[in-house]
């Protein structure tokens, strides 16, 4: 199995106590994944640009211990969150084969994201895509010896797609593959991978401005929704035109044609919302908001020929994308017309990064 890679060798090292903290990013797929097989996998390749600005850091801190079972306890900034308890034991009881090391040692796992909590803004990616990086060194350092920077991230990536799948996508940048395409060198289902050819000036730098539409609890899960492509009637198409559009991406990333950027964004965006529609039981996550930002940023490209574009997550806020280069327009224009449609007028400024970091 091509998971036996990430096994580890015999830990020469024994350390009692340490501490290590990482910052991640979390990320926004272009071309989207909606439907997943048994252990993470995904039912059609996607790709992400990582952002900046949205991130997680995580600070975990062990002490050895005798006793039997995982010990851990999760603060969000300073408090303890014990909500977030049953995904950490089912994350870790997934890679527990890969990290030996887990029930030999008590946890504290201290979290804060840049972004705020009730944001709206999913942290599943960027919260266990550090929290994946942060058991790497832990275990790098329990190895006792050289581990490469690539054997380091891909095992990383694989981890955190075990915790959340798009947390692959997190571990570095600017553009990552999860999934494997044949048109897609490198690429596979167990973890992201860089992509791997020519990007075009374009996109260097992109922005992203977060709309924050709805801050409350979805009504329908990711995970819920994931489940429910299993007996989707569209679910086959669907895989075949996310497949079909990251190949037409190639091109687009290499030419540099924002015009087909934008079409292929928009409509993998709109395509997600449209399974989640037709979805036996169905459920509309986009709110009436959503909708008015869309048409007022079709006008606005229709009158002022900007290339700004939205792209859309399992929930109701808008992700605005357009070039650096036009910020000068397109800023005034979200703060004036759009913040208004955003819960207490609340947007987050981000752009393309790099993954993540030590800390």
């Amino acid at each position: 199995m091509p998971e036996a890679q990430f096994l580890p060798k015999k830990y020469s090292n024994q350390f009692p106590e340490g501490s290590v903290t990482w910052k991640s990013p979390s990320n926004i797929a272009l071309v989207k994944y909606w439907g997943k097989f048994e252990h993470q996998l995904p039912c059609n390749a996607s790709v992400s640009f990582t952002l900046s600005n949205c991130h997680t850091t995580t600070k975990l801190s062990y002490n050895i211990k005798s006793t039997e079972g995982f010990e851990f306890e999760v603060y969000l900034d300073g408090e303890r969150e014990t909500g977030f308890e049953p995904k950490i034991i089912q994350f870790f009881e997934r890679i527990e084969a890969y990290m030996p090391f887990l029930k030999n040692y008590a946890f504290r796992i201290e979290t804060s994201n840049s972004f705020p909590h009730s944001s709206g803004i999913a942290s599943s990616a960027s919260g266990m895509s550090a929290l994946a990086l942060c058991l790497m060194s832990v275990e790098k350092e329990l190895l006792g010896e050289q581990i490469s920077e690539t054997e380091f991230k891909q095992k990383a990536s694989f981890l955190a797609r075990l915790g959340s799948g798009s947390a692959c996508r997190s571990v570095e940048g600017p553009l990552i593959v999860w999934g494997e395409h044949p048109q897609i060198e490198g690429s596979n289902d167990l973890f992201g991978t860089k992509y791997p050819y020519d990007i075009h000036p374009n996109f260097s730098n992109y922005q992203d401005t977060i709309l924050l539409v709805d801050k409350g609890e979805k009504q329908v899960s990711s995970t819920a929704g994931h489940g429910l492509m299993r007996d989707h009637p569209y679910a086959e198409d669907r895989f075949g035109t996310a497949n079909l559009n990251l190949k037409k991406l190639v091109n687009i990333f290499k030419s540099g044609d924002l015009k087909s950027f934008i079409e292929l964004v928009e409509s993998e965006a709109l395509q997600l919302h449209g399974m989640m529609m037709t979805s036996v039981p169905y459920y509309i996550l986009m709110k009436p908001n959503t909708l008015e930002i869309i048409n007022r940023i079709w006008q606005f490209r229709k009158e002022n020929g900007s290339h700004l574009c939205f792209t859309l997550d399992a929930g109701a806020n808008v992700h605005v994308l357009y070039p650096e280069n036009e910020s000068s327009i397109v800023v005034p224009f979200i703060k004036s017309e759009l913040a208004k449609f955003c819960k207490n007028g609340s947007f987050i400024e981000d752009r393309v990064g790099l993954g993540a970091s030590q800390v």
